[in-house]
């Protein structure tokens, strides 16, 4: 099979020669720049034989054009960190206005794609990372969002509009660049950061616009559950075809998973990052494990599902500083 065929098969719950597998992390020494950015994930992807790219712009990239601050670095293993909220008063909200997404930071991310898109290994899958309007809006507010939509939901919810129309123009865009669908992240959608009529308000009604507008256009197109306690079925009822969560660290474990839904799962990774004292940590088999334990932590995910309807891939993202036998690895377990 090519990589395409395998990664339509696992999305379609259909027989694979092997599980589709692929890890990403975030690519700080090259994510400023398309063209570099656009080469370190083709690299990546042919070194270690991975099925589909899920691509790695840098996590801050949706708030940049509507004025947050941030420090960049350029460092390996040093992400971009926001230096000033672009909201810092309730009035600040209010102001925010849809911008075209071909320009500035986004545009750059456009350019990304096409690059991305001409580079590829023809027939590998590639998915751009989109954000949900909230995961975005809180990106540029902080923890302040979380009283302010309580406090000021009409300012909150004119924000969130101009972020969705800004995130459908970015779609239409990529669409045109090459993309094969969009890897949409949510880190809001958790019992631990809103309750559910918070969530089906401020998260929910966004976020099916922004899938709307690109669903029928494409076709690989998971969803990202962040964090713990998180809305699975409220999730897995978007009109996606494949889900990626924390599976290792929050309900439900992929068995669990294979029963709520016949969706695609995209999971089976224990890879994901955590912060302790301000400091981010990660809980990573891919950078702490041995290649022996790779191996059988793989075996137990596709044995969790029988090996159907299962995509390969970590629960968040993995530690750029995760060894070289351990990426092998984690790509030879799936054949053996």
């Amino acid at each position: 099979m090519t990589r395409e065929e395998r990664v339509r098969a696992a999305l379609e719950g259909k027989e694979v020669d092997h599980v589709p597998v692929a890890a990403w992390m975030h690519l700080s020494e090259f994510d400023q720049d398309p063209i570099s950015l656009a080469e370190a994930e083709v690299e990546l992807t042919e070194k270690y034989d991975f099925d589909y790219i899920k691509m790695m712009p840098f996590g801050l990239y949706s708030t940049q054009d509507f004025g947050n601050q941030i420090t960049i670095y350029c460092d390996p293993y040093k992400e971009p960190i926001v230096k000033r909220f672009a909201i810092q008063a309730p009035a600040d909200y209010d102001t925010l206005k849809a911008i075209p997404a071909i320009m500035g930071t986004y545009g750059k991310q456009f350019e990304f794609a096409r690059e991305l898109s001409k580079r590829r290994t023809p027939g590998t899958p590639i998915i751009q990372t989109i954000f949900s309007p909230f995961s975005t809006l809180k990106k540029m507010a902080g923890d302040r969002l979380l009283t302010d939509m309580i406090n000021f939901p009409e300012a909150v919810h004119h924000a969130l509009a101009a972020i969705t129309a800004t995130t459908i123009d970015f779609v239409h865009y990529n669409i045109d660049a090459g993309v094969d669908g969009f890897f949409f992240a949510t880190q809001n959608a958790s019992r631990n950061v809103m309750n559910l009529k918070e969530f089906e308000e401020f998260g929910e009604f966004y976020d099916l616009q922004v899938i709307n507008s690109y669903v029928k256009k494409t076709w690989f197109n998971p969803a990202h559950i962040h964090g713990n306690d998180v809305y699975f079925n409220e999730i897995a009822e978007y009109p996606i075809n494949c889900i990626n969560w924390h599976d290792r660290h929050t309900w439900p474990s992929l068995k669990e998973a294979r029963e709520l839904t016949d969706k695609c799962l995209l999971a089976g990774i224990k890879s994901a990052p955590y912060f302790v004292d301000g400091v981010l940590q990660y809980d990573d088999i891919i950078l702490n494990g041995t290649p022996e334990e790779i191996t059988a932590h793989v075996k137990d995910a596709i044995n969790q599902v029988e090996g159907r309807g299962l995509i390969l891939g970590p629960g968040c993202v993995v530690n750029p500083k995760a060894p070289e036998e351990n990426l092998l690895a984690l790509r030879k377990a799936v054949e053996l």
